[in-house]
């Protein structure tokens, strides 16, 4: 596991620094240069995710939570990365406003996606307090 780590800074190390020297000649090159890291890295690491998955399954298994819930996780999980990363490269363009719409859509998609979990648990206060 350290040495995938190792190796995975060492491709997002090496991509800024060729991504900094293709910034003077073409900003345009610099950004696929980065793209293609994310790319790289991302698909290596979405390898972890087998175990991971597996066992969340098993934890959740063992509780009496409806399996909805795993899946309302993994979504919002799913959302944290895809928007704070688009966002970083945004941010890396220059284009703040678009990092900080990119991030206020993820925001509100997460407040979207939790509306079924709040609507449980206020059923359930609801109860107890009755």
């Amino acid at each position: 596991m350290i040495d995938e780590t190792v190796t995975a800074a060492a491709v997002c190390i090496t991509a800024a620094i060729f991504s900094t020297l293709l910034k003077q000649y073409c900003r345009e090159h610099a950004l696929f240069c980065v793209l293609g890291a994310c790319a790289a890295v991302g698909i290596a690491a979405a390898a972890y995710l087998t175990p991971i998955v597996s066992q969340m399954q098993e934890l959740f298994a063992k509780t009496s939570l409806p399996a909805a819930y795993l899946e309302i996780l993994w979504k919002a999980l799913g959302i944290c990365y895809i928007t704070g990363i688009a966002g970083d490269l945004c941010q890396d363009c220059g284009e703040s406003a678009l990092a900080k719409t990119v991030e206020l859509w993820g925001r509100l998609s997460l407040v979207l996606l939790s509306l079924p979990l709040l609507e449980t648990l206020l059923r359930t206060v609801t109860e107890v307090l009755s």
